[in-house]
């Protein structure tokens, strides 16, 4: 009688669970959601929800998309989403519906290209079989090309590609080459891949110079994300044209700042200096100070053919041997730039402050400007750290009053991430001779406190309203809430370590404990370990209409206006607030949103970018030491292998999994390691590790260490297979299959 009223029991539950399935159509849920749904309270009856799921999963009638998360299998077998294509054949759609990724077989492709928009039919799920879909129609084609060498024949030619989206060569008819040759690095568009063809084939866009010069690479990497490498002449010309016409009427219409104290401090390599600052003792004892900002919109007018370049283009890209600007260099290092004993346009912030920093008023205004002294950050830092020189009172004043207001910020809960930055000397071909670090000092941070300063007073300008008025459409640079689980990671580990770090609670207060586990970490042995986990939890900053606030600065309100040289957003910002001083009414926010949207998806890129040329030269500068040994900390820890930076150059490597021959080792996700499993030796994030360079493939920017020390001796001669790029391997999202034991090989 107790069984068949376990059966019953059992079967009801089982009902129960189908019910709520029934009624998801595409959301997807896991055993802890159903339990709650259908009041299965005890460990026991959750425990027996998680298997039915699973056995439901098993058997087909529930599609799983992750582990322990379950969907309704389709109720139609046709679904539209964005192709995926990888060059190991691994393709996939990931469907529209519920983002979920679905295996397409090379055969069922279509030949469709990564990120095109695709219909699939997705096949009837099989027991214990993953889901496979076939692209029955390619719905939008996306623009793209592919960089990477020709080879070139007596009739055709064809493209060895660099991608990880193509698995093959570009065939290439001979009239299509643009006269390229064999070792030229090009640019290839897809023109028609016939469906029974392996190849596609494809035309030469332009040629970017020989395989292996520098201009050459660097103008791959820029093409490779999308990026323009040249200048339109059109916009050059019309850029060239501009005259600077600082007249007596245009003078008349702006404060007139001419006569006071302005100086600019920029690095020592700079052409375009956006900012500058002014200082003068006011009669009551207080400090009138401006932050003065190149004046770019009074030069460059909406939907000009200047202005659509750098609307496009959203910002300046910096990479380790050039920077590719956004504005035409007769305006950016010209007209607009604040050059010494040059008469200026700018849109300026001035404030009122006392001696202990406080702001007593300000005043945000179109002004004429002229710089007394261009400084370097290194002249100015001799100024701080000696006291004398020219215009030293001024230096040091400023100085001590940003150090006041960088102190109140920490006290108010801004995050305090000091990482240097690597640059290189490169030689007159654009080979990297040596690495040195750019570090921010006293110099550094007067500039940074004054524009900030500047940021959020404009910001809180336009969106801080009183009563129940509406604040106006606006952009704003804002950092949302660090991820709570990654959070919570951080807390827990760092309690490891003997370190407080709050999960919850206010902002300000979570932070400063950041705050204070990161001054408590500094020269101790798990500092990179615990900084690199706590940069990883914050959430990246993008532009938006929508405020949020700036959780990493401790800002309610916050935006860019500090740098329209080299920022859109910055420009967007300098017309809203002259339309909005002068009275006018909201813009279209849904046209701004856009707007924002494209300007974070291309400073995102340019990022990226800039990080590709980093690696490239690390690659290079690599490539000239083989066989040296380094002392370095574990940078990035994957199921494949373990990444490397080196203390003495920054450069990062990776040694890879299967070279580790003493054991098998197994990734260990939550503690950020891969640990023998016969011995135990841990390698984890943030270790203290020696190296030797055994590998640099220019080619696909890869640097390969072997490990030394008494069980790993070093290998020159090892053979080293194929690898995936730093980027993505700390960016991506780790693959199916985690934690499975390496092969010894």
């Amino acid at each position: 009688m107790a069984r068949s009223s376990k059966k019953n029991s059992a079967a009801k539950l089982a009902q129960l669970v189908k019910e709520f399935i029934n009624q998801q159509k595409n959301n997807t849920f896991n055993y802890k959601q159903v339990s709650h749904a259908i009041g299965a309270s005890t460990p026991k009856q959750q425990r027996a929800v998680a298997l039915t799921l699973a056995e439901m999963a098993f058997d087909g009638e529930l599609i799983e998309t992750s582990p322990g998360k379950y969907k309704a299998p389709m109720r139609t077998n046709f679904a539209t989403g964005i192709f995926v294509r990888r060059s190991n054949g691994k393709n996939s759609v990931i469907t529209d519906d519920d983002g979920e990724a679905i295996f397409v077989a090379e055969r069922n492709s279509m030949h469709a290209l990564n990120g095109d928009k695709v219909k699939v039919n997705i096949a009837a799920h099989r027991r214990g079989a993953e889901p496979e879909a076939e692209v029955v129609e390619i719905i939008e084609k996306k623009d793209q090309v592919f960089i990477g060498q020709l080879k070139v024949e007596k009739h055709y030619g064809y493209l060895l590609t660099d991608s990880k989206f193509l698995a093959v060569d570009i065939f290439i008819p001979k009239a299509k080459l643009k006269n390229g040759k064999t070792g030229d690095k090009a640019i290839v568009k897809i023109t028609d891949w016939p469906d029974d063809d392996k190849n596609p084939k494809g035309e030469v866009i332009d040629i970017l110079g020989r395989h292996g010069e520098n201009n050459a690479e660097i103008h791959a990497i820029l093409a490779e994300y999308g990026l323009p490498y040249k200048y339109p002449e059109a916009v050059e010309r019309a850029a060239n044209k501009i005259d600077a016409g600082i007249t007596p009427e245009i003078i008349a219409s702006r404060i007139d700042m001419r006569k006071s104290t302005t100086f600019t401090i920029d690095p020592r390599d700079a052409k375009d200096f956006d900012d500058a600052l002014s200082l003068t003792r006011l009669p009551n004892g207080n400090y009138e100070i401006g932050v003065h900002i190149a004046d770019v919109t009074h030069y460059v007018k909406p939907g000009s053919i200047i202005d659509r370049e750098a609307e496009s283009r959203a910002t300046s890209v910096y990479l380790v041997d050039r920077v590719v600007p956004m504005l035409p260099e007769h305006l950016c290092n010209g007209i607009c730039s604040l050059r010494p004993n040059e008469e200026k346009l700018a849109f300026s912030c001035i404030f009122e402050m006392d001696d202990n920093a406080r702001v007593i008023s300000h005043k945000i205004a179109r002004t004429v400007i002229e710089s007394n002294r261009r400084f370097t950050y290194e002249e100015a830092q001799e100024i701080i750290e000696s006291g004398y020189g020219e215009y030293s009172q001024e230096i040091l004043t400023l100085d001590r009053l940003a150090k006041i207001l960088r102190k109140e910020r920490y006290e108010n809960g801004s995050v305090e991430f000091n990482r240097c930055e690597v640059r290189f000397d490169i030689d007159e071909t654009g080979h990297p001779i040596g690495v040195f670090f750019k570090e921010s000092k006293d110099a550094n941070k007067l500039i940074e406190e004054f524009m900030l300063l500047a940021n959020k007073t404009v910001a809180r300008e336009i969106g801080c309203v009183s009563g129940k008025k509406k604040a106006k459409a606006f952009v704003y640079r804002v950092h949302d809430e660090p991820d709570p689980e990654k959070l919570s990671e951080l807390a827990k580990l760092s309690r490891t370590f003997g370190y407080k770090v709050k999960d919850s609670g206010s902002a300000r207060d979570v932070n400063r404990s950041i705050n204070r586990m990161l001054g408590e970490l500094k020269g101790k042995g798990e500092e990179n370990f615990l900084s690199t986990i706590a940069i990883r939890a914050m959430a990246k900053a993008v532009y938006t209409t929508v405020n949020v606030g700036h959780y990493g600065l401790g800002f309610e309100y916050y935006t860019h206006f500090t740098s329209p040289i080299r920022r859109y957003p910055d420009m967007m910002v300098h017309r809203l607030l002259d339309k909005y001083l002068n009275g006018g009414r909201s813009v279209n926010v849904d046209k701004l949103e856009d707007q924002c949207k494209h300007s974070s998806s291309m400073e995102q890129l340019a990022a990226n970018a800039e990080r590709a040329s980093i690696k490239y030269k690390q690659v290079e500068f690599l490539a000239d030491h083989l066989g040296e040994v380094y002392e370095g900390v574990i940078s990035g820890v994957t199921e494949w292998g373990i990444y490397v930076e080196l203390d003495s150059n920054k450069c990062e490597g990776m040694v890879p999994i299967r070279d580790l021959t003493d054991d098998y080792y197994e990734f260990d996700e939550k503690n950020y390691s891969i640990v023998g499993r016969h011995t135990n030796t841990r390698y984890r994030l943030g270790d203290k590790i020696t190296i030797q360079v055994a590998r640099a493939n220019i080619e696909r920017k890869q640097i390969d260490f072997a490990i030394v020390d008494e069980r790993h001796p070093r290998r020159d001669e090892d053979a080293i297979g194929k690898k995936v790029s730093v980027a993505q391997a700390l960016n991506q999202p780790t693959p199916k299959g985690r934690g499975k034991k390496n092969k010894r090989r």
